[in-house]
């Protein structure tokens, strides 16, 4: 059994999280869509969603074919570190990508003006300065704990909950700041993307038909990403320092799932992204099949 659940996550890791957001990059890179903010973040996005699984992923996988499942200390608090990092990074990127909505919908006119490349650039920077801020506090409130046996991780990675039930030490105070840390600014966060979204379909009134769908089909797979990320991260970091069956799952969509569904969904109702694929594969096979002949 345990083989072939081995089989299954590497199958889904090698072809739907690397191959997609490889496919995604590279279409990206090499087309027009570069130029545009909106597909500039989504490259990003889906580099983090790379790096995002693949701090969790391949020891999930490796412990499918092992008996005695070990982390050592340092590979745990690492692992915990770029494991929020990425998170984090991806948070801030799905905050840009919600802003670049906004002002392209609600102020058209001053969008050339406001969201140019170095204004991306900043978003961009300010998004990785922010996942090492919130994964630099996190870190910080782990590391100085004192733990002690059975160091046993009820858990398929080294989050902060489950790290905090191992301490011998008091850490009500401890989770306290790890809600302030995570679930409250997941919850701001979201609260102030559903915001920007609400106001979004209503500027969209003054649309014609054909412009509010194509509106609407980018949009819509940005809301159906937010939705999915953020809630089982929310659900996870808002409540104090709790073991429940629906946990491991939970966390499974927000550090698997959504970043393989990720291509998926941006590819599937995005016709810009899949004319870009197209045009960027179909170039590449037609131009190497030249250079055979």
């Amino acid at each position: 059994k345990k083989p072939l659940l081995f089989i299954f996550y590497m199958v889904f890791y090698i072809l739907a999280i690397w191959l997609g957001n490889l496919v995604i990059m590279i279409s990206i890179t090499f087309s027009q869509l570069t130029n545009q903010p909106m597909y500039f973040f989504l490259s990003y996005l889906a580099l983090s969603d790379l790096f995002y699984t693949s701090t969790v992923t391949p020891k999930l996988m490796t412990d499918l074919l092992t008996e005695r499942k070990i982390i050592s200390y340092k590979n745990c608090m690492t692992q915990l570190f770029t494991t929020h990092f990425f998170g984090g990074f991806e948070v801030f990127i799905l905050t840009g990508m919600a802003y670049d909505r906004y002002v392209a919908i609600c102020k058209p006119l001053h969008y050339a003006i406001i969201i140019n490349r170095q204004r991306c650039n900043s978003i961009l920077l300010a998004s990785g300065a922010g996942g090492l801020l919130h994964s630099l506090g996190l870190f910080l409130l782990t590391i100085f704990l004192p733990f002690c046996g059975p160091n046993e991780i009820d858990h398929y990675f080294c989050d902060v909950y489950p790290l905090l039930k191992l301490a011998c030490t008091k850490t009500d105070k401890i989770s306290f700041l790890v809600i302030a840390n995570s679930g409250l600014m997941g919850m701001l966060i979201f609260v102030v993307l559903m915001a920007s979204y609400v106001m979004i379909m209503y500027n969209l009134r003054a649309y014609s038909a054909e412009s509010r769908h194509k509106v609407l089909s980018t949009c819509s797979s940005h809301i159906t990403v937010v939705i999915l990320f953020f809630v089982p991260v929310i659900f996870i970091y808002i409540r104090p320092k709790t073991t429940l069956p629906e946990n491991k799952v939970f966390t499974l969509f927000y550090t698997i799932i959504v970043p393989m569904l990720n291509p998926l969904i941006y590819t599937l109702r995005n016709t810009e992204m899949k004319n870009a694929i197209s045009k960027v594969w179909h170039n590449k096979m037609f131009v190497e099949g030249k250079q055979m002949i």
